[in-house]
């Protein structure tokens, strides 16, 4: 394990996309997205997917230096493509987009296609809330080529990780912040635990056959993830999918060679509100900080220290890892010193 500052951090992940053809701009949002993916406790997210990025880059499957584009077109809504470039340039763009339609227009959806992995949903959610707003991303499109998801009750692969966000402003309290995968485990979670020997929670992959198994090999043999929350989470993986890949039309926007397999069909939905739509932001704010004050106050049960309100994790940990630095683990760092090599980056 190794420790790095944030600064530092983006400095050298900054300096790695630049080599590998991305210009400023474009290595700037993705430094920045990523390290505060690392600095909010979201290491899935975070530097751990930079060697597929160069890859993906000198595979001709990402144009780093190309820019966002609107198809279409409406006061309240828009189409946009990515042109291929890195994913976290585009969902920024697209929701800076929902953000600004909304302001004027109480409601705004822009969805995305034609774009590499966009990252840490929550980053966009959190865009909206800064902004007073109420902010949701949809994704799916992930399982066309590769999937990877049985659904609920079945025994082979189907579908994908199909991740939501979901961000809700409030006053004097912390924004309130859903973002998950709604498998039982992240894909890169199961990676990282082949990759290190280790086994994994009951009810997170089934086999070949789809019989649980805590055996990651079992995953990589055929297996697949299973949804959370059984029925419940199946069905709000359906829904990303309808939302992400079937509602922006995603597949009529493939186009061989780019992106991977995983990120050709992706489609991707963000929709904002406005949190003064039925109420003045004052009467809003407090009752969301009234609820959170609630929430929180709520006796622990045992084995558990306090409750807390969605989003309160990645919160405090961000302040803990901008004192005390971002660990990372040892096999991850040496993949990114790898990727940084093969560009002609040293880092250390």
């Amino acid at each position: 394990m190794i420790t790095k500052s944030a600064d530092e951090l983006h400095s050298q992940v900054k300096r790695i996309l630049l080599a590998a053809g991305a210009d400023e701009q474009n290595a700037e949002e993705v430094a920045h997205h990523l390290v505060l993916s690392n600095l909010s406790g979201v290491d899935t997210h975070g530097i751990w997917p930079v060697p597929i990025y160069v890859a993906g880059i000198q595979a001709d499957e990402i144009y780093p230096a190309a820019k966002p584009a609107i198809l279409q077109e409406t006061a309240t809504s828009a189409l946009v493509t990515g042109n291929w470039t890195f994913g976290h340039v585009v969902a920024k763009y697209a929701m800076e987009l929902a953000i600004d339609k909304a302001k004027t227009q109480n409601v705004a959806v822009v969805s995305l296609v034609q774009a590499h992995h966009i990252g840490r949903l929550g980053h966009y959610v959190e865009m909206a809330a800064a902004d007073s707003m109420i902010g949701m991303v949809w994704a799916g499109g992930y399982g066309e080529v590769a999937p990877a998801t049985v659904p609920y009750g079945g025994s082979a692969s189907v579908l994908h990780t199909n991740p939501i966000s979901i961000g809700l402003p409030a006053g004097e309290e912390s924004t309130m912040m859903f973002d998950w995968a709604t498998t039982a485990l992240s894909g890169v979670k199961v990676d990282n635990a082949f990759n290190r020997g280790e086994q994994l929670p009951p009810n997170a992959i089934v086999d070949k056959d789809g019989v649980p198994t805590t055996n990651p090999a079992d995953f990589f043999d055929g297996g697949g993830h299973l949804p959370f929350g059984g029925h419940k989470g199946y069905t709000l993986m359906m829904a990303a999918e309808y939302l992400g890949r079937i509602f922006t039309g995603a597949d009529s926007y493939v186009e061989e060679g780019r992106a991977g397999a995983i990120m050709l069909h992706q489609g991707v939905t963000m929709i904002a509100i406005k949190t003064d739509l039925f109420q003045p932001f004052a009467e809003y704010a407090e009752r969301a900080d009234e609820m959170e004050r609630r929430v929180r106050a709520v006796p622990p049960a045992p084995g558990f220290d306090e409750v807390l309100a969605p989003g309160d994790l990645e919160a405090r940990t961000r302040e803990q890892r901008r004192r005390e630095g971002i660990p990372i683990e040892d096999d991850i760092w040496q993949s990114v010193v790898k990727a940084a090599a093969s560009v002609g980056v040293e880092i250390a």
